[in-house]
């Protein structure tokens, strides 16, 4: 590579990111929840966009927090959207996917249900972040959840847990930090690799179903790790690695789920497969 295109190429990449993060901080502040129609139970859905999305946070996010961005570039789009908060434990507010994932699935269960009656709509579309790209998968295969929904998006997702980029093979050696992190925070115990609640989940496969599956990763994302273990195996499944879309995106972990438009495009495509476009760089900009 000649010596002006090492400089060039960091420099543009920089730059995307830049860009990436600015348009979306934008939207969101002219489109706060209020406003946008999120979380407006009066929204029928349309015939271009006949079912209603929701959105599911992650581990220490809220229903707001965590769309600032993502939700207004949905409503925008003519998509009735929705997000709930779950996972919260006692007396810690605004933090929440902390408690036992199967109770969070259920609540997630209730939350569907809601969504349905007040829309009208048979099945509905959940895009997650993180845990919530993951969670909802327990309420697909045990809580009857694939009957009412259409399609899974999991934006990071730990699908097969993390190891906390080696942090969590450390456990073994302090005893009882493994018991204290199970006991105070449940649903981020559930979440390390080799968890019991991570080898019932993906016992007997991955997918279920009648359910459409999508994975977005990122190759720099240092909470799920290794990335590639976000990935599910399946027959109604695409996984998509951001890098191999836009090979500029920088986004890790946070990135990737609150303001990174291209994975946005990409959240796009899954949500209205019959009209996906190309997702590249260009499409920060769309």
């Amino acid at each position: 590579m000649l010596p002006w295109k090492r400089v060039l190429r960091p420099l543009a990449a920089l730059l995307l990111t830049a860009v990436v993060a600015v348009i979306p901080a934008a939207t969101a502040h002219a489109d706060s929840a209020p406003s946008s129609g999120w979380n407006n139970y009066s929204c029928k859905p349309s015939a271009a966009h006949p079912r209603p999305v929701v959105l599911v946070h992650g581990t220490f996010g809220n229903s707001v927090d965590n769309w600032l961005a993502l939700a207004p570039y949905l409503t925008s789009r003519g998509y009735c959207v929705f997000s709930l908060d779950y996972g919260q434990l006692p007396g810690v507010p605004l933090f929440n996917g902390l408690g036992p994932i199967d109770q969070s699935a259920a609540q997630l269960q209730v939350f569907v249900d809601k969504v349905l009656a007040a829309t009208g709509a048979a099945k509905a579309d959940l895009v997650g972040h993180s845990q919530g790209g993951m969670m909802p998968r327990y309420y697909l295969k045990f809580l009857g959840g694939a009957a009412k929904v259409n399609a899974l998006v999991g934006i990071a997702p730990d699908n097969h847990g993390t190891n906390l980029d080696g942090l969590a093979n450390l456990l073994p050696y302090f005893p009882g930090a493994a018991g204290l992190l199970s006991a105070a925070t449940p649903g981020l115990a559930d979440q390390v690799a080799g968890s019991a609640f991570l080898t019932k989940l993906n016992a007997g496969g991955d997918t279920v179903a009648g359910v459409h599956y999508t994975v977005i990763a990122t190759k720099y994302d240092e909470v799920v790790t290794p990335y590639n273990s976000q990935f599910l195996t399946g027959s109604d499944v695409h996984n998509v690695l951001l890098q191999n879309l836009c090979g500029l995106d920088l986004s890790e972990h946070v990135a990737i789920g609150i303001f990174d438009r291209i994975a946005y495009h990409e959240v796009a495509n899954a949500l209205d497969p019959a009209h996906a476009s190309t997702t590249t760089c260009a499409s920060a900009f769309s």
